[in-house]
């Protein structure tokens, strides 16, 4: 398939970002990004977050491409610039229990090794992402529609697989 376009994809913790952007990728044969990616360099010892002028270097590269896909949760101001070059932007707004599961078999599928991770998955790290997972209904999502108001009509909402 020959597909040029530009997706966003945003959601919570758990919510399958990542496992829909490898996806629509793969079936579209376009290039996806992780957001967290743009935001950490990631090294064996940690992850070393750049500062804002690098991330928007890098984000402006990607969204600057002819196609993309870009995944997280992210409502820092410099986002917005993707969320008016996407053609859809995509929200999944997973029920928090579902979430809450994903999360915790994650958790133990990293530490049994069954499954890789761009972080290392410690108990400090588990406990964010269920923090993380609280917060976006709280907050993330509502900041999620104050920075799309005038995408409106590009954005997508899943509540399920």
């Amino acid at each position: 398939m020959n597909y040029k376009g530009k997706i966003h994809i945003i959601g919570s913790v758990g919510s399958g970002k990542t496992t829909l952007a490898k996806k629509i990728s793969e079936k579209l044969a376009i290039p996806y990004y992780e957001i967290d990616n743009i935001i950490f360099e990631r090294h064996p010892t940690g992850d070393i977050r750049r500062s804002d002028e690098e991330i928007i270097t890098i984000l402006e590269n990607i969204i600057n491409t002819e196609t993309w896909i870009l995944e997280g949760t992210c409502t820092k101001e410099w986002i917005v610039s993707s969320f008016a070059k996407a053609d859809q932007i995509i929200l999944l707004d997973i029920p928090y229990l579902t979430r809450l599961k994903r999360i915790i078999f994650r958790y133990v599928k990293q530490v049994l090794k069954v499954e890789s991770a761009n972080y290392k998955p410690t108990i400090t790290m588990f406990k964010h992402m269920i923090k993380w997972n609280h917060k976006f209904n709280k907050v993330n999502k509502i900041d999620f529609y104050r920075l799309t108001k005038k995408y409106r009509e590009k954005i997508i909402v899943y509540t399920h697989n």
